[in-house]
């Protein structure tokens, strides 16, 4: 570990500001148990703030902590629980840092707990598994994986976080369509419990945390490390991104609304369109994600799509998942939104989203000269939670669905952070509007994925009331005292649900 130099100690213990705070004692202690921590103005802090994928979400801890053992990981939690009369240490747990509203996964005034120097990805050939760090980014997984000529499930974004796609999300993939979730090909996590304790969750041990871990998000301990199936092959996929003009987005829905439908005729296909505008262009580029998981040119499931006319790119090709999932990198550096609803698969719902988005243009025009707006439709066919429950379950609840169903993220960028309340009402009212309308066509859905989902909406109820019930027994089963409620206060907190 990297031990703060006694000089920079020093001065800072003699800055009257800090001292006022109780989290600053909290920041010593761990110094004090042996671990090494960075505070503002060193490199390693700065870095680690500016890491965060989205600016909105570059808030300042009072330090930052970068275990690189499971070891380390138990040692600060301990550390930081110990009972105290003058000083609740309250911190933060992050690892790739791609969530885009502050205080998710950091926290201005305590311990920012940076996971990314574990970040180790270690295939296992006798057991058909990969151990991978929760620091680890996925592209750092396909990278190893690729040279070996084996896969995962994984993100479709090669800088996304490991940890926090598998615990906040469950995670969609190209592979969703064949083995489900993400998170349902999780053989075995590593935790580390409120009281510091390590343990083993799977399918025979602790198996009620296994379950509520996959999706539940952080409200039952620190996940020190994955184990995942792997997926065998020689690792090739083909795809790649093709774009059109929105004159064609018509014909767009139309296909995107048979793909879905198809998905359980051929599951190792997937598809995802976006809508894109940017205020510099001033104009709308449809882009289409292809994906097939082998390596088939052009196979029958993307027919429709590829008799569209009138494509302006296209980047098609056989390739590996480091290579594709570089390709559906979105630029950091902004400030950002998302938002997220879900409904039935169905053309009126997703024609009134075109329509409800070029309201938003029109909206945000006027108000705005730097600024883009992406509208992502993914498919969510009621085969992907099949999967999941062939594979032990998961707590996102999409296997109550007896319909295909459609998941819309609308993201939102902009520079401005005098603009930010505008920019989270322009998508909170899509998002609101778009839904309502669903309800009224009776094609709504609960479900809300929550790695999407803004810090108004409530992702975790929307896994039902049945899933909702067994994440709040495991939370009091193996958090007793609520430090990962109370204590660590970012995210969406299992207790608050109602």
């Amino acid at each position: 570990m990297r031990f703060l130099a006694t000089t920079a100690l020093i001065a800072i213990v003699g800055t009257a500001h800090a001292l006022v705070h109780g989290s600053f004692q909290c920041c010593i202690a761990l110094s004090q148990a042996g671990l090494g921590v960075t505070y503002p103005g060193e490199p390693a802090y700065e870095a680690s703030v500016g890491s965060h994928w989205s600016i909105a979400a570059r808030i300042r801890p009072t330090c930052i902590l970068q275990p690189e053992t499971t070891q380390d990981v138990s040692l600060a939690v301990s550390t930081l629980v110990k009972p105290t009369s003058s000083m609740p240490c309250q911190f933060a747990v992050r690892s790739g840092g791609h969530i885009t509203w502050a205080g998710a996964a950091s926290i201005q005034d305590g311990v920012t707990i940076d996971l990314s120097l574990m970040s180790a990805v270690t295939y296992n050939k006798a057991v058909d598994t990969v151990s991978i760090g929760p620091g680890a980014r996925w592209g750092q997984v396909y990278d190893t994986l690729d040279k070996i000529g084996v896969s995962v499930a994984g993100c479709r974004a090669a800088s996304v976080g490991v940890g926090g796609l598998i615990l906040s999300a469950g995670g969609n993939s190209f592979y969703a369509g064949r083995i489900g979730f993400v998170c349902d090909n999780v053989a075995q996590f590593e935790v580390v419990l409120a009281d510091g304790d390590i343990v083993i969750a799977s399918p025979e041990i602790n198996s009620d945390l296994f379950k509520a871990l996959k999706g539940g998000s952080n409200n039952f301990g620190i996940v020190t490390k994955f184990d995942m199936y792997t997926i065998g092959g020689d690792g090739k996929l083909w795809g790649g991104v093709v774009t059109y003009p929105p004159s064609t987005s018509a014909k767009q829905i139309s296909a995107f609304v048979n793909f879905v439908d198809n998905i359980e005729n051929d599951p190792y296909a997937s598809a995802i369109p976006i809508w894109y505008y940017n205020s510099t262009l001033g104009q709308t580029i449809v882009l289409n994600a292809f994906d097939y998981t082998k390596p088939v040119v052009a196979p029958p499931a993307f027919e429709e799509y590829l008799a569209i006319p009138g494509n302006t790119s296209d980047s098609l090709r056989i390739a590996d998942m480091t290579n594709l999932s570089e390709e559906l990198e979105q630029t950091p550096g902004f400030r950002d939104v998302f938002s997220t609803v879900t409904f039935v698969n169905d053309g009126q719902v997703l024609h009134k989203m075109l329509e409800l988005r070029d309201y938003t243009i029109s909206y945000l025009t006027d108000v705005s000269s730097k600024w883009a707006m992406s509208n992502i439709i993914q498919p969510i066919p009621t085969i992907f939670a099949k999967n999941g429950v062939e594979r032990g379950g998961n707590v996102l609840g999409l296997d109550r669905a007896t319909e295909n169903l459609v998941l819309l993220q609308t993201f939102l960028a902009w520079d401005d952070k005098a603009e930010d309340k505008i920019f989270r009402k322009a998508g909170t009212e899509l998002t609101n509007k778009l839904s309502a309308y669903a309800k009224s066509l009776g094609k709504d859905n609960e479900y809300l994925y929550l790695a999407y989902a803004l810090d108004n909406q409530d992702p975790l109820k929307s896994y039902g009331p049945e899933n909702v019930q067994h994440m709040k027994n495991v939370a009091q089963k193996y958090d007793p005292l609520g430090i990962f409620q109370t204590m660590v206060p970012g995210g969406f907190k299992i207790t608050k649900v109602v």
